[in-house]
């Protein structure tokens, strides 16, 4: 299998006895939001196929890729440096290869191992036809979303409070002369409220009429104000006891 080698800048002065030790001109380890940039090498495109056993060698030309990573290591061992039977064996930061549509798509997944098993993902990097981009992290488009939902719906309120304000006035082009007051301008509007009105008797007719009240359970006399009246005299005056003959009322006489 044919791979471009790729030495680290560092590598190549230690190499040509230029400069300080390679551990000290290290590049620098990529940030954690790149997601501003992008890379692209065009020559390196017009001289390598793009496909899954060289777009790890395109990948590494980028800024970000980290050079202490275990795929490096695999490389300074002529090792294949996305073979997962050896990643599987060590620790540390690696990058995987997760979703391949050659030519054009490119999907690496940076993660920290701890064990043959055991992973955490860190960060996703795409290459699109060539471009390689760091994928925006989860919560970041959350948060780009759910703001511009926020601005749209903030908006929204503004244009409708604006317009609800004009509800329940004249126009001013109405008016006979500017040299009004505000407060002969904004006179209700009786439309409206008409409108309004028929609004709600058109919704009162399509409800269901209200049902009857509970009866009362037997022997109960719902209390009146003449009973409550006629209760507080007779607690004041105490009525004569009751003749069962004189107060019948007036004699009957038989007729013949």
């Amino acid at each position: 299998m044919a791979t471009t080698p790729m030495i680290p800048p560092a590598a190549n002065s230690a190499l040509d006895g230029v400069g300080p030790p390679a551990a000290a001109a290290a590049p620098p380890t990529p940030g954690t939001d790149m997601t501003s940039i992008c890379f692209r090498d065009q020559l390196w495109l017009n001289t390598y196929p793009l496909d899954r056993n060289l777009v790890f060698d395109y990948f590494a030309l980028s800024p970000f890729y980290d050079y202490s990573c275990n795929n490096e290591q695999l490389r300074h061992r002529a090792i294949h440096p996305l073979d997962i039977s050896h990643l599987s064996k060590m620790t540390g930061t690696e990058y995987m290869l997760s979703e391949v549509l050659e030519p054009h798509l490119f999907v690496f997944r940076k993660q920290k191992r701890d064990g043959p098993e055991k992973v955490t993902p860190m960060l996703t990097y795409y290459v699109l036809d060539g471009s390689i981009y760091q994928a925006p992290q989860l919560c970041n488009v959350f948060a780009s979303r759910v703001g511009r939902a926020l601005y749209h719906i903030s908006k929204a309120f503004n244009t409708a409070a604006s317009k609800l304000e004009k509800i329940g006035y004249v126009d001013a082009e109405n008016e006979s002369t500017s040299s009004e007051t505000k407060a002969a301008k904004e006179t209700i509007d009786f439309k409206e409220l008409k409108r309004v009105d028929h609004i709600l008797a058109s919704l009162q007719r399509k409800l269901p009429p209200a049902p009857p009240p509970p009866p009362f359970p037997d022997g109960y006399t719902p209390p009146t104000a003449e009973g409550d009246k006629s209760s507080d005299t007779q607690q004041a005056e105490p009525l004569p006891p009751v003749d069962p003959i004189i107060d019948q009322g007036p004699s009957k006489r038989m007729k013949f």
